[in-house]
């Protein structure tokens, strides 16, 4: 997702400057560059992050980075360029190379600012799933094929607006948020409102709810029974949704609101989020990355001095890698 200031503010400012040159993609070498700080705001963040640890900087120079992912079969992390229509792989040895382009619209013309891939995880089967913004579809990657396969692309007949982040359950059901931030400029959305979807493997589409304003970012609690959502317009909460046995949506609530925090003009807003093993959430947002505890409790931020759209776990969770504006950054972890 955009903020605010990247999608409205800045393009209308851009317009009315003289034309420049894209700032290069720059991968960046041992020792890495330090940018922010990380705020600790009670002794059970120390469990979490070292007292020494740092926020890296391992490239920049993107127009818009999203959607990370580390993919084992890749022993890599894949992620999105969602302007430029890429995505992009890194490891420690190469840096950052081309991996997919186009990633997220595989036509021959959109107008719009946002056409490629967003969100990106890895099902069940440790096969690369992308939500597209610009061809309207939740795809998985065929590897071999260098394909892609529609997942999920429509509910009850109509073409979703641009799916944005996605999550698997461990019985194979991707839960998706679907608001119009890669819908096009010349088209409108068939739907009529910005939903939350569960995909079956067998490609059923059902709706989880349609009360948030901008739906974005998406994770399951460790029992599988919560559904947290980011709302990141209108009201800037972390929604939470009890998921039943059958995974039909329940009561839900607000888990965390973070209007103090946008109130107080910190960059960013609600955005992608991930669940560590312990069940809390990492969650970006106003400042950078929050940690909250399972019961809502602010613990920390990772405060990265950019609007900070997303985040995922390295192998065994040692590490935290962050898509902050036009930079990827990483902290370890305990």
């Amino acid at each position: 997702m955009y903020s605010f200031l990247r999608r409205v503010l800045f393009p209308t400012i851009v317009a009315a400057l003289p034309a420049f040159a894209a700032e290069p993609i720059k991968s960046l070498k041992p020792p890495y560059e330090t940018v922010g700080k990380i705020e600790r705001f009670g002794p059970e963040i120390d469990a979490l992050i070292p007292a020494e640890a740092k926020i890296e900087k391992l490239a920049e120079g993107f127009n818009w980075s999203e959607g990370p992912s580390w993919w084992p079969h890749e022993q890599a992390l894949i992620f999105s360029d969602v302007p430029e229509n890429v995505a992009y792989r890194w490891t420690e040895s190469d840096g950052v190379t081309v991996f997919l382009k186009p990633s997220g619209f595989t036509g021959e013309k959109y107008e719009g600012r946002e056409p490629g891939s967003n969100g990106i995880t890895v099902d069940n089967q440790g096969r690369l799933v992308l939500a597209q913004h610009g061809d309207r579809r939740i795809a998985r990657y065929d590897a071999e094929k260098k394909t892609f396969v529609t997942v999920a692309d429509r509910f009850e007949g109509k073409p979703f607006n641009s799916p944005n982040d996605l999550c698997f359950d461990r019985a194979g059901n991707v839960f998706f948020t679907d608001p119009p931030y890669g819908l096009p400029t010349n088209a409108k959305s068939e739907i009529g409102f910005n939903g939350v979807y569960r995909a079956t493997p067998d490609g059923k589409v059902t709706l989880i709810t349609r009360e948030l304003e901008r739906p974005n970012g998406i994770a399951l609690s460790l029992d599988q029974r919560t559904l947290y959502v980011a709302n990141t317009e209108g009201r800037t909460i972390i929604l939470a949704i009890e998921l039943r046995d059958d995974g039909t949506p329940g009561a839900s609530r607000v888990f965390f609101d973070m209007t103090p925090l946008m109130n107080q003009g910190h960059l960013g807003a609600p955005d992608g989020m991930r669940v560590d093993r312990t069940g809390n959430i990492w969650a970006t947002g106003p400042g950078g990355v929050l940690i909250l505890s399972p019961e809502g409790k602010h613990l920390g931020t990772i405060v990265t001095g950019q609007a900070t759209a997303n985040c995922t776990f390295g192998p065994d969770d040692a590490v935290l890698y962050i898509t902050a504006d036009s930079q990827l950054l990483r902290v370890r972890l305990k």
